[in-house]
């Protein structure tokens, strides 16, 4: 009995190092995804320009949802929809996760 709880406990803990190791690398393949929205929002989603709003640190929820409105064609804008057209839902994931992480510009008063 203790031989198979150690290998299931092995097994267990050899699970949680790939997942680990999977969730190391979604913030450098999100980075490299956001790329090319650093032309209109930013590098790191601080957009200097008024056109474009700043993503950086908006809510994931409000992100995700966004993305998914302009891939739906529910939310209308002719530059954002062909941004979408090929990003499956992680890719919308892993971005809204990435720029909802980024630091927003702090305004002074």
């Amino acid at each position: 009995m203790r031989a198979i709880q150690a290998i299931h406990l092995a097994a267990c803990g050899a699970l949680l190092a790939v997942a680990v190791q999977a969730n190391a690398a979604e913030p450098e393949e999100a980075r490299d995804k956001a790329k090319v929205c650093a032309a209109c929002h930013g590098a790191d989603g601080n957009s200097t320009a008024p056109d474009f709003p700043r993503l950086a640190g908006q809510h994931y929820d409000y992100l995700l949802r966004a993305l998914g409105e302009y891939k739906s064609g529910s939310r209308k804008s002719p530059v954002m929809m062909p941004m979408v057209e090929k990003l499956t839902k992680r890719d919308m994931e892993e971005l809204a996760a990435y720029f909802s992480e980024q630091k927003g510009l702090v305004t002074k008063y």
